[in-house]
């Protein structure tokens, strides 16, 4: 490397600065009819299900004994229902929830198909109503349909989800202090 070399590098890390990274949506985001296809599938793997049924004490054998599940109608164990409700809840926070301050209701929640070791989620959520609160001038509630299919695009999943989500006028995102951060914490603009 040549002194010219070091010089270019030492401007280019002086002109470095704080990029927000994805917030969330607010309140003020969600429109009905929208729909947000939430990235990253997850591939289920045996480890999840037996880890699901053994810390929520599911007795049945369905999850948890091969021989029993292989004569059943379905040939094999299944995945534990709540923890397909988990990672699909889970899955769409990053569109949905960043920014709630509660989760008032999950509802009308249906297994259309069942999950096996190796499918893999996808979901995505609709947004079904939204209305301001009169107590709360800070929130506002989002009602939204989330849908979860496997790598076969078979529905295996759906429920009713609704979340209490901040105004963005209450919540200052900044750079610096991204949701879930407190100030100060990490790099700062004034660092670059």
């Amino acid at each position: 490397m040549t002194d010219t070399d070091t010089d270019a590098d030492d401007a280019d890390a002086q002109d470095g600065q704080l990029i927000a990274g994805w917030h969330g949506r607010y309140y003020e985001d969600f429109a009905v009819g929208d729909v947000y296809k939430h990235p990253f599938g997850r591939t289920v793997t045996e480890t999840d299900n037996v880890w699901m049924t053994n810390v929520t004490m599911n007795l049945n054998p369905m999850h948890f004994n091969e021989a029993y599940a292989a004569e059943t109608e379905f040939g094999e164990r299944l995945v534990d229902g709540t923890f397909v409700i988990a990672l699909a809840v889970g899955m769409s926070v990053i569109d949905v929830s960043v920014n709630a301050t509660a989760n008032l209701g999950y509802d009308d929640v249906r297994h259309h198909n069942p999950v096996f070791h190796g499918d893999t989620l996808f979901a995505e959520s609709e947004v079904l109503s939204k209305r301001e609160l009169e107590s709360r001038d800070h929130v506002g509630i989002v009602e939204t349909e989330l849908r979860t299919y496997n790598q076969n695009d078979d529905l295996v999943l759906s429920l009713e989800r609704t979340p209490m989500v901040l105004k963005r006028d209450h919540a200052d995102p900044s750079a610096a202090t991204p949701p879930g951060w407190p100030e100060g914490i990490g790099t700062q603009p004034e660092d670059l």
